[in-house]
């Protein structure tokens, strides 16, 4: 169904508002852990109640570039559309985001993510790359019209297995301005 506004979809209900979004190529990466944890430390600081959904783009890869339309590219646009705040991760492959992110991003219109809050979160081997999620991912989410009100998180590798303390650390630091633009945009 399309989306109306970031609140309802055309037929009145109500639509997710935590949503993740996985650009690793590979099922079941540590990419994709990192971020639910990050979306579950982040939902429970803004009070989402219930697990937020996930679009992993592992699944979809082959149909992303298909000649035809594909329902669970459809499904995945229009979920990551709707969405109310919107975890992007993707491992960092030659200093910036994975193309499979990037063809994911490429079908939405100019404009789709407007009301979306995004929060960027790159997975990556070497803190040299750190900028890479401000350099590179923040902007095309700004460009499809998303706010981001916060720096965006570049965790390495090593800090995967374990990323508690490091996922605590940066809820506690950007909830405070995800819940201000949340409230902000209730108002509106």
């Amino acid at each position: 169904m399309p989306v109306a506004d970031k609140g309802r979809r055309e037929d009145g209900a109500p639509v997710g508002s935590l949503v993740t979004l996985v650009g690793n190529p590979r099922a079941g990466s540590r990419t994709r852990a990192a971020a639910e944890a990050a979306a579950e430390a982040i939902g429970r600081r803004i009070g989402h109640h219930g697990p937020g959904e996930v679009v992993d783009l592992a699944a979809l890869g082959p149909h992303l570039l298909a000649p035809g339309p594909s329902a669970g590219v459809e499904v995945a646009l229009e979920l990551v559309a709707g969405s109310e705040v919107l975890v992007v991760a993707s491992p960092t492959y030659k200093a910036s985001y994975t193309g499979l992110l990037k063809a994911f991003l490429d079908r939405l219109p100019g404009g789709a993510l407007a009301g979306t809050t995004a929060l960027p979160l790159l997975v990556m081997g070497d803190p040299r790359h750190a900028l890479a999620v401000e350099l590179h991912l923040r902007p095309v989410l700004v460009e499809l019209g998303a706010h981001v009100p916060t720096p965006g998180l570049a965790l390495l590798e090593a800090e995967t297995p374990d990323p508690g303390e490091v996922l605590a650390r940066w809820a506690d630091r950007v909830a405070p301005q995800v819940t201000a633009v949340l409230r902000e945009g209730a108002g509106a």
